[in-house]
């Protein structure tokens, strides 16, 4: 892990959770306010019906609030979609943008999803923009060329002025239970400053690389202590309050 970068673990619901589900945010808030302090910035993306009441709720205890998702357009007629306005308007600070569900399901593209980046900036959120590769792509040994395509085309140039995270996931390891080697993470995300580095300068030496694809209990620790890894994209374990706060105490 970069030491300079204060670490971030954000938690990715995805369509999982009710009102009745803020229990585990109480129970994680309770953890981080009576255990010892955490060393990493703690977002939480819950669904967007209940993106207010993570927001409100998580407060005293530092928990911050992000969106799973949003329209590149401010307003409009898109019917079933939420702008990234309205997600600030309900007291999110982050939103994932261009995650490999959607990318897969929807077919966003690199362009919808720097589109949707810059949106966010204009709202005063803070994109986390996904790249990642698939596993056909990895044994064709074009893993790294796949997401350096994918960064060149998703990140705005604006994030030469405004915070930006970078999330990689490799496609093949989430909700799957497989992991990269820490070589393979390493290397990948080595790779990932260089470009940033390149494009950005001192800037994209400190913007945060999360790495994302089956991050649990099990594996935090290791995989957080990789060089370039300045936190996690986490999906099922986020959803439990005692397994978050084990990752997030793994920093």
């Amino acid at each position: 892990m970069t030491t300079t970068i204060t670490p971030l673990i954000a938690g990715n619901w995805k369509m999982n959770g009710l009102r009745g589900s803020l229990d585990e945010l109480t129970a994680l808030a309770g953890m981080l306010t009576t255990g010892e302090a955490p060393r990493a910035v703690v977002v939480i993306c819950p669904p967007a019906t209940i993106v207010a009441a993570v927001a409100r709720q998580g407060a005293s205890a530092g928990i911050l609030a992000g969106g799973q998702d949003c329209h590149a357009a401010a307003s409009g007629a898109h019917t079933g979609d939420i702008a990234a306005g309205m997600l600030a308007d309900a007291g999110a600070q982050y939103v994932i943008v261009g995650h490999s569900e959607r990318r897969a399901a929807y077919g966003e593209t690199d362009e919808q999803v720097r589109a949707k980046a810059e949106a966010a900036i204009g709202a005063g959120l803070k994109p986390i923009i996904c790249v990642g590769e698939t596993e056909a792509e990895r044994d064709a040994g074009n893993a790294e060329d796949v997401v350096a395509n994918q960064l060149a085309g998703s990140i705005p140039d604006a994030a030469e002025q405004h915070e930006v995270i970078v999330a990689y996931e490799p496609i093949w390891a989430i909700g799957t239970g497989r992991t990269p080697s820490n070589d393979d993470i390493a290397q990948m995300h080595g790779s990932i400053r260089r470009q940033l580095t390149d494009r950005f300068g001192e800037k994209g030496a400190g913007v945060r690389i999360l790495y994302g694809g089956s991050l649990k209990p099990q594996n935090a620790r290791e995989i957080l202590q990789v060089e370039n890894v300045n936190g996690g994209l986490v999906g099922g374990a986020s959803l439990l309050a005692k397994d978050f706060y084990t990752i997030i105490s793994a920093v």
